[in-house]
């Protein structure tokens, strides 16, 4: 990662000033304040990988407020801020929940709502900004986990925290479509460590709604297996296939449905990355669970209107790199 903007070196009572304002147009218009009086350091390291834009940020300590007025001024409300602290300590609210974040633990907000967020010293935390669809399609509406910490002790969040630091120290190695699909696997990572702690201890009502979202996790690390159907998926996520349809039905879904839907959406995905170029309609189709090419050109035809062949001919041509 490479430093964008730094004071450590500086004496000057204008740290503060100049780290304020850098803060508020790399992540996003707040009310900040200082919580003590020495002379304040701050720096951010940054970097662009595949589809996230990735800051890293050392402070002294500080409070920061995202309130009505600067949220109507926040051009990034499609996105999710995960946070990952590294050290010192800070603590979070957000939809009246309060949570304080360790080293090692892992944390979402909603940029499209307040929330107060305070550090008792000096922090250095790693952000990443996630479309919000990318998660809430995963896990549900963000309102559900926001300010809610995922643990160090869990093994999920040790594993996107060692795939983050690997990542962002050999990320210069990756070529733009390499580097786009390790950050698509950073998101999942993040996905299912957060689905992870949902799972460990929700309220009772919403119970269902953390099943249905570890189902749906499920299936997204699972779309290459053709045996995955509504019976495996129950039991991959410990409930019987009745209440698995009952809770997919609350939400106006259908299990299989859900199961096809996603792997068709991945397979149009990959027909206009150029990564995938190299790969055959057949060997694309089995990689996302389909049993023959017959079988996915017929349901691709049918969600999207044309071949897939026809699909990839049509993104080429619209793309000019391709």
């Amino acid at each position: 990662m490479k430093t964008i903007f730094s004071t450590l070196g500086e004496q000057a009572e204008t740290n503060f000033q100049l780290w304020r304002d850098f803060a508020r147009d790399r992540l996003m218009p707040a009310e900040l304040y200082r919580v003590d009086d020495g002379v304040f350091r701050g720096l951010f390291e940054g970097t662009d990988l595949g589809s996230l834009l990735i800051t890293r940020s050392t402070f002294s300590a500080v409070r920061v407020e995202s309130t009505p007025s600067t949220l109507r001024r926040n051009a990034k409300r499609d996105t999710l801020a995960v946070t990952i602290k590294l050290s010192g300590t800070s603590s979070c609210e957000q939809f009246g929940r309060q949570a304080t974040v360790q080293p090692g633990e892992i944390m979402v907000l909603d940029r499209a709502n307040p929330s107060v967020r305070q550090t008792s010293g000096s922090s250095r935390s790693l952000l990443l900004e996630i479309p919000r669809a990318r998660l809430e399609n995963l896990l549900g509406d963000a309102r559900h986990f926001s300010a809610l910490t995922v643990g160090a002790d869990l093994g999920s969040a040790k594993l996107v925290t060692t795939f983050l630091d690997t990542l962002l120290r050999v990320e210069n190695a990756f070529t733009p479509d390499a580097a786009k699909r390790m950050s698509a696997i950073a998101v999942d990572l993040i996905a299912a460590s957060v689905a992870e702690r949902l799972a460990k201890e929700v309220p009772k009502p919403l119970h269902g709604t953390v099943v249905v979202q570890r189902a749906k996790a499920y299936v997204e690390a699972h779309l290459g297996d053709s045996s995955l159907d509504p019976p495996k998926l129950a039991t991959a996520v410990g409930v019987s296939l009745r209440r698995l349809q009952e809770l997919f039905k609350e939400q106006g879904q259908h299990i299989s449905d859900w199961i096809w839907q996603r792997r068709l959406e991945t397979a149009a995905k990959r027909l206009t990355d150029q990564g995938c170029r190299h790969l055959s309609i057949g060997v694309l189709a089995f990689g996302c669970g389909f049993a023959s090419q017959a079988h996915f050109s017929r349901r691709f035809r049918d969600r999207y209107g044309m071949a897939p062949s026809d699909f990839r001919h049509l993104a080429d041509a619209a793309d000019p790199k391709a």
